[in-house]
């Protein structure tokens, strides 16, 4: 059963997630810190105080991979590496009703990292999948028992919404050959909370940003948001650059990196109850596999990665080409993104000619 994914055109006829031909992202995107990340200083900020935090486990939201996608997996690693897939979700329901821009339902996969940290944990690569890939969904499990058949040419994003984040890992793992060993998820919207729980973040723009859909209205400088302007900020779209998801896949990396340095800056271990309030708005916006649905897996996981430097980390786009049939998506080009998969299977070096993607004229 062939399903085609809903097209949807920008104002310049360019697909959403493309810059337009003169967008060329910078070679190498060191220092962006993902999710992830940002979850493994919190944890690692409380110290040996997470254990005060027990109740916090019933606010983690849990996928069971091993029962909803079986045996039918990649192998794991033959090393101490590990490959987590992290999403940063959509929440329509909710981002609409912050933003008081209608009532829209359902939610969508708005960032997708596949994070890979070789064995000795000492650095990390991270592999976004841009949203408006067109990819081969496998036959997949709803969390309601029903099976759902595959697909092909199906839009990366719109797998979320349709079948659930478990298919979402499952069509990752197919496409890239590499098993997941963990996922994590964070809702957009629930960061609302967790900027007021802290105080507010501070955020640097070039240009002034004036978007009436998300609400955004900031002139040229540094600003402090509050819980509604961040999630204004990371809504963004229309206001920013060309118009493309590109500018606001750029916003969402700075305002990780502008909390993750908000956070730095607080003396949690010095404010228990500031910290249990962040800790709570935290897990109420996570989502991770049933292995780490916990605030005692989650710190353990967190001190495993203590090695991992952040500044280090690299992010590269999966190398894309335009669709011949549909010039609106996205597909893998190749021989590049299977280059990228194989070295991150081997842990080898990837090579630079597996980052080049051919929908930016340029590196990825």
């Amino acid at each position: 059963m062939t399903h085609s994914a809903t097209t949807e055109k920008r104002h310049d006829g360019k697909p959403e997630g493309t810059g337009t031909g003169g967008t060329k992202p910078r070679r190498r995107r060191r220092g962006r810190i993902v999710l992830l990340t940002l979850l493994i200083l919190l944890l690692a900020a409380g110290g040996t105080a997470y254990w005060l935090y027990s109740d916090l486990d019933g606010n983690i939201k849990a996928v069971d991979l091993d029962k909803a996608i079986g045996d039918d997996r990649p192998a794991k690693l033959p090393t101490s590496g590990q490959n987590i897939l992290v999403l940063g979700s959509d929440s329509r329901a909710g981002a609409n009703a912050a933003l008081k821009t209608g009532h829209v339902s359902g939610a969508r996969s708005d960032t997708a990292l596949v994070m890979h940290i070789p064995e000795g944990r000492r650095e990390a690569v991270a592999v976004s999948i841009p949203r408006d890939t067109l990819v081969t969904r496998p036959e997949c499990t709803r969390a309601d028992g029903s099976k759902v058949p595959s697909a092909r040419r199906v839009m990366f994003n719109s797998i979320y919404s349709q079948v659930g984040s478990a298919c979402v890992v499952k069509t990752v793992e197919k496409i890239s050959g590499i098993r997941m060993d963990h996922y994590m998820e964070i809702d957009f919207a629930g960061f609302k909370d967790l900027v007021d729980a802290i105080g507010g973040v501070n955020v640097t723009v070039a240009k002034d940003i004036h978007d009436s859909s998300s609400g955004l209205d900031l002139t040229a400088g540094t600003h402090r948001l509050n819980g509604t302007q961040s999630l204004e900020f990371v809504r963004t779209r229309h206001g920013i650059g060309d118009g493309s998801d590109l500018g606001r896949i750029g916003l969402q990396q700075q305002f990780m990196t502008a909390l993750l340095s908000e956070i730095k800056k607080q003396d949690l271990l010095g404010s228990p109850t500031k910290t249990y309030k962040i800790a709570d708005s935290l897990t109420q916006a996570l989502t991770t596999d049933s292995d780490l649905a916990s605030l005692t897996a989650l710190a353990d996981f967190g001190r495993s990665m203590n090695g991992v430097d952040p500044s280090t980390m690299e992010t590269i786009m999966l190398p894309v080409a335009y669709d011949k049939v549909d010039p609106n998506r996205v597909v893998a080009a190749e021989p590049q993104a299977s280059a990228l998969w194989e070295a991150l299977r081997t842990d080898s070096v990837i090579p630079e000619s597996a980052k080049k993607s051919p929908a930016t004229g340029g590196s990825s």
